[in-house]
C-alpha cells in the first residue's frame, strides 16, 4: 500500500502543476480528463481488482505523459522544441512520445487483465489480439480529436496538434502499434513475475 500512497502522491502533484497557468486552458483539460476518469476507476474497482505495482507505475507514467502535454500543448513541451532544433526537425515530436504512451501502457493493463481473467486460452492469439485492442484504443482516441476539433474550430487545434503534418493520425495510430508491441515483447517477462507474488 504504501507504494500506492507514493504514486497517487506524485499523480496529484503533477495534476497540481498541470492546471497552474497552462498555455491553454482548454486543451489542458481536454487532456487530463482521461487521467481523472482513470483514476477514477481505478479508485472503484480497488476492491475488487488490484493491479501490480508494476501496472500502476506504467498508469502514473502515462498520466504524467498527459499532465505535461496539458500543460504545454503537445507541440510546445520545451524540451521536444529543443530537440526540434538541435535535429532540424519540422515539428515538436512531443505527441508521439504520447502515442507511443498510448499503445505501451494500455498494452500492459490489457494483458494482466487476460491472464488474471483467464479472458484468451489460446495464447498462440494473445499478443495479437492485445495489439489489435491497443490499435483500437488509438483510432477512437484520433476520433474524439477530430470530433473536439469539428466542435470547437480553433480552440480544438491545439488538442488536435498536427502542427500542419498531412500524415499526424496515421503516424499517431502507427506510434500507438509500436508502443503495444513494445511492451509486449521487454516488459511480458517483468509482468509476469509481479503477477506470481500476488
Amino acid at each position: 500500500m504504501k507504494n500506492i500512497y507514493i504514486m497517487l502522491s506524485i499523480f496529484f502533484i503533477t495534476l497540481s502543476w498541470c492546471i497552474i497557468n497552462p498555455n491553454e486552458k482548454f486543451t489542458c483539460f481536454l487532456e487530463i480528463v482521461p487521467a481523472i476518469i482513470g483514476l477514477l476507476i481505478l479508485a472503484f474497482t480497488f476492491n475488487k481488482f488490484r493491479f501490480t505495482n508494476f501496472t500502476y507505475f506504467l498508469i502514473l507514467i502515462h498520466c504524467i505523459i498527459l499532465f505535461i502535454g496539458g500543460h504545454y500543448t503537445y507541440a510546445e513541451v520545451p524540451l521536444f522544441d529543443y530537440i526540434r532544433n538541435v535535429f532540424h526537425q519540422s515539428r515538436n515530436n512531443y505527441d508521439k512520445v504520447g502515442h507511443f504512451a498510448q499503445g505501451f501502457i494500455p498494452a500492459m493493463i490489457i494483458r494482466e487483465l487476460f491472464i488474471r481473467k483467464k479472458v484468451i486460452n489460446n495464447k498462440s492469439f494473445f499478443n495479437f489480439i492485445i495489439v489489435c485492442i491497443c490499435l483500437a484504443i488509438s483510432a477512437a482516441y484520433e476520433w474524439i480529436e477530430w470530433g473536439v476539433s469539428l466542435v470547437t474550430a480553433e480552440e480544438g487545434d491545439a488538442f488536435l496538434g498536427t502542427q500542419g503534418y498531412i500524415w499526424d493520425t496515421q503516424s499517431d495510430m502507427l506510434f500507438a502499434t509500436i508502443g503495444a508491441i513494445t511492451a509486449l515483447i521487454m516488459f511480458a517477462k517483468i509482468q509476469d513475475k509481479q503477477i506470481q507474488k500476488l
